[in-house]
């Protein structure tokens, strides 16, 4: 009898112990990376329906992450043979146990030609591929193709300028294009299109050019999301110079900055939480960064740091993202596109590692994963 009764408490504690709350589940799942959530989606069905399809979860994942330990990524692509590689940056560059290979062939019917990444936001990625614009979620396989301009914007005979990001206000993603032609009136041509609407809209631009500062390359330029607006660098023509123009994701305008140095082999990132902008001094052999301390106030410039490229094999070296203690993370622009160097936060050399051994250059963009879908993608796949 004594031994029927210990079984039968045991058998009830067990019972007890097994049961959660589910509000207790949710926050428990709240703090899983991407990685384990996407596998323990196979648990249950109720699982698979929070994980997949409950964009209060996956929103509430995403800020949380962000705001205690965000999983940023580095994303090489290359095409000749097709090949993708996720890279953890915030380890040992040679720590092939923080490196990932993706699928991102079954989005393509055939082998793609021509691929460009052209921007990054909330760990979805734009890029373009034989003509056609799409939207990947690396994390989650989800993607979407988006429809040609019906206002021309997109055509091959423009100059253009891509961008890509997120319209808080609106709760909705954005793909911007800025394009310019001889023959146009007025002569700059300003249009977005709207995942949340599915559909593209014109904007009144300047009557003056935008034109693209690296138009000899023949590639269209990606810009740069910060602060809630899209930046590239591009030749204003009225002023016949150089500039930093930016088109504000909520109020659809632009404006415009000033550089803090010579535009000659200059380019964007953010540093920090800084608006950025880094040059090469060949002929002290440094990458030189300079910071905008206070938003769209050109005289808040300063040069901060000077980065040695004598010791990388390649001396040559374009800053892309910092981690969590403030080293410094970027390409080794070699010939293949496809190095990784690591400075410290006061510029000092740490380490160099090659990731492939290709012939072609490789596609490089910064991503954080996420679980997050795209507004009104009832026809995203899932891969």
């Amino acid at each position: 009898m004594q031994l029927v009764e210990k079984k039968t408490c045991k058998q009830h504690c067990q019972k007890k112990i097994m049961f959660l709350p589910h509000e207790l589940i949710i926050q428990i799942l709240l703090w899983l990376p991407v990685k384990s959530l996407i596998r323990f989606k196979c648990v249950c069905k109720s699982w698979f329906s929070l994980i997949s399809h409950d964009p209060h979860f996956t929103n509430s994942h995403f800020q949380l992450t962000a705001t205690t330990t965000p999983n940023h990524k580095i994303l090489f692509i290359s095409t000749f043979p097709f090949e993708t590689l996720s890279i953890n940056f915030e380890p040992l560059l040679d720590d092939y146990n923080a490196s990932v290979s993706l699928n991102l062939e079954c989005i393509f019917p055939e082998y793609p030609t021509h691929f460009e990444i052209k921007g990054s936001c909330r760990g979805f990625i734009l890029f373009c591929c034989s003509s056609k614009i799409y939207i990947w979620n690396p994390s989650t396989g989800v993607h979407r193709q988006i429809p040609i301009s019906p206002f021309g914007g997109s055509k091959l005979d423009v100059d253009y300028f891509y961008g890509f990001g997120y319209d808080h206000s609106a709760e909705d993603y954005l793909v911007v294009l800025m394009s310019h032609h001889d023959s146009d009136n007025p002569p700059l041509h300003l249009e977005y299109f709207s995942l949340r609407g599915n559909t593209w809209n014109e904007v009144e631009g300047p009557h003056y050019r935008y034109t693209d500062r690296n138009i000899h390359t023949g590639e269209p330029r990606g810009g740069l999301l910060y602060n809630g607006a899209i930046h590239w660098l591009a030749y204003r023509d009225d002023l016949q110079t150089e500039v930093i123009v930016a088109f504000d994701l909520m109020e659809k305008k632009l404006s415009y900055m000033l550089l803090p140095c010579s535009p000659m082999h200059c380019s964007l990132w953010v540093y920090g939480e800084f608006l950025s902008v880094y040059t090469t001094d060949y002929s002290n052999d440094t990458v030189v960064i300079f910071v905008m301390n206070e938003y769209k106030v050109n005289s808040s410039w300063t040069m901060t740091l000077a980065l040695p490229v004598d010791v990388i094999p390649v001396e040559d070296f374009s800053p892309l993202c910092c981690t969590k203690i403030g080293d410094i993370v970027g390409t080794d622009d070699g010939d293949d596109g496809s190095g990784l160097v690591k400075y410290d936060k006061n510029g000092q050399f740490l380490e160099h590692h090659s990731y492939t051994n290709d012939d072609f250059r490789c596609q490089v963009t910064m991503y954080v994963e996420s679980l997050l879908s795209l507004p009104s993608d009832g026809d995203n796949h899932q891969a």
